[in-house]
């Protein structure tokens, strides 16, 4: 029996028309913004209203005088306000897809449909990217750069101005005064590692920090803190901590920026964030050497001009059909007077496995 076949010209090719786009993980970072000096990441949206493209974010710097008591003379003992300002340059953000009426026409996927979609979630990495990069950012007194951008210059003068905030490895001595390099060096993949202890070393810091480093306040009085961790070192972390977490994690889901999957010890709430990687085999015997950051109020500037928006438009006698997105914003590690404001910094050893 002969069967008829249909031949390859004529045969119907179909595509589902419910297509997967891309996994990207949303900006994760909301809950940690703010427009006031409580928040983790503050928000400033002034030239959203006026022209310009740079702010200046002022901090007042706490009264240290003693004043005076009793009859004494307090006219001409009166002290001076000392304040700091980190400046924010903002930059425009675009990105764009088009597509001709001719390619629709050749696919039953629905590709125009998703263009809104695609740029949405362009926009949230890199915007995550952005706060990624000012968190490991340094400032060497006179230059603001990218940690992946610096030269050994710039990490020896932040060193320098924040050796109160930094910490290598599990102990503060492994810092080497004035040197970044030197001090990773110190950083060995037996004693190293991310644990329970180093949270708690990382918080202590950021209370004896001068000046503190403020945590942020929820519920009236609660003080909290909020570390962001790359996969490998929240797994070590994880690891530290065993079965003690899972009472205080109970008593940290009250707080607006815990969720699920976050871990909790001695104040600290601790973020697993994939997107931070490891800074290279620059540990002792090529350690591979991860960052962590402990977040307190007013750790990064956000400053915003223009909100991200879509703009669809045609184009070639209707022909092409593209749609936009822009956005203008910049966002930096806060620094006031040499000293990253609102973080202490961390650098542990991990391994590479599940």
């Amino acid at each position: 029996m002969t069967l008829t076949t249909v031949s390859a010209a004529n045969q119907v090719k179909q595509w589902d028309s419910q297509f997967f786009r891309e996994f990207i993980r949303e900006n994760r970072f909301n809950r940690y913004q703010g427009t006031d000096s409580n928040a983790i990441i503050q928000l400033k949206e002034d030239l959203v209203k006026k022209p310009g493209d740079a702010l200046t974010i002022p901090l007042v710097a706490a009264l240290s005088g003693a004043g005076v008591t009793g009859n004494t003379l307090l006219e001409g003992s009166e002290e001076a306000v000392v304040d700091y300002g980190h400046r924010i340059t903002i930059n425009c953000y675009r990105h764009a897809v088009a597509i001709p009426e001719w390619e629709e026409q050749k696919t039953a996927m629905a590709l125009r449909s998703e263009f809104k979609p695609l740029l949405k979630q362009w926009a949230m990495e890199k915007y995550r990217g952005m706060v990624l990069t000012g968190m490991g950012a340094v400032f060497d007194g006179t230059n603001y750069v990218a940690l992946g951008s610096a030269t050994e210059g710039n990490k020896d003068g932040w060193v320098t101005n924040n050796s109160d905030r930094i910490l290598f490895g599990a102990a503060k001595g492994n810092l080497v005064t004035s040197d970044h390099s030197a001090s990773l060096l110190n950083v060995d993949a037996t004693n190293d590692k991310m644990t329970k202890e180093i949270v708690s070393l990382m918080k202590r810091m950021a209370k004896l920090a001068d000046p503190i480093v403020r945590p942020y306040r929820v519920n009236g009085d609660e003080e909290w803190y909020v570390m962001f961790a790359g996969s490998l070192a929240f797994r070590d972390l994880k690891t530290s901590l065993g079965t003690t977490h899972t009472n205080a994690m109970e008593r940290g889901k009250s707080n607006p920026l815990f969720t699920d999957g976050d871990l909790v010890w001695d104040g600290v709430i601790i973020r697993e964030t994939p997107e931070i990687a490891s800074i290279g085999a620059v540990g002792a015997a090529s350690a591979v050497v991860a960052p962590l950051y402990l977040c307190g109020a007013q750790a990064l500037g956000s400053v915003w001009g223009k909100r991200w928006a879509t703009h669809t438009e045609e184009r070639d006698y209707g022909f092409v059909r593209g749609c936009e997105i822009r956005g203008f914003m910049g966002v930096e590690k806060l620094f006031f007077n040499n000293k990253q404001h609102g973080m202490v910094t961390g650098y542990v050893a991990t391994a590479a496995g599940a």
